[in-house]
């Protein structure tokens, strides 16, 4: 995200939350579209999931993935690949809550959007499970 957070667990919490967001609002975006080109809810939950988490942990995913895959051999390549990121400390935690974030907003755009706890459709399926009142 590059956005300019606080460090620590306080940073890692923001990063989350705004993954939260962008995963709601990449299912809104994503729902009227492909309702828009006739495909089903799936194909916009699929997609919103992959939008969502490459946009929020796009560049912290990026920088820990170089850095497993730089040579850091000397006191001075590393202190030059730590130097574009923000709270190297946190950045395993931050991606891990940011991919998170992101699949839990999508879900919850998916309630909001939807109304997925109030479709007719189940309940009436659930009542007819339950057999003759």
């Amino acid at each position: 995200m590059n956005l300019p957070l606080h460090n620590g667990f306080l940073g890692v919490m923001e990063a989350g939350l705004i993954a939260l967001l962008i995963g709601m609002l990449a299912y809104g975006l994503l729902r009227w579209i492909v309702r828009a080109l006739g495909g089903s809810t799936g194909h916009a939950l699929g997609w919103a999931c992959v939008l969502a988490v490459a946009v929020a942990a796009g560049v912290d995913a990026w920088n820990m993935f170089s850095l497993g895959m730089m040579k850091l051999e000397s006191p001075l390549y590393a202190r030059l690949a730590l130097e574009g990121i923000h709270d190297p400390a946190s950045l395993g935690a931050r991606v891990v809550f940011q991919v998170v974030g992101a699949l839990a907003g999508v879900g919850l755009g998916w309630l909001l959007f939807t109304g997925g706890w109030r479709d007719d459709d189940v309940a009436d399926a659930d009542k007819s499970a339950s057999g003759p009142d």
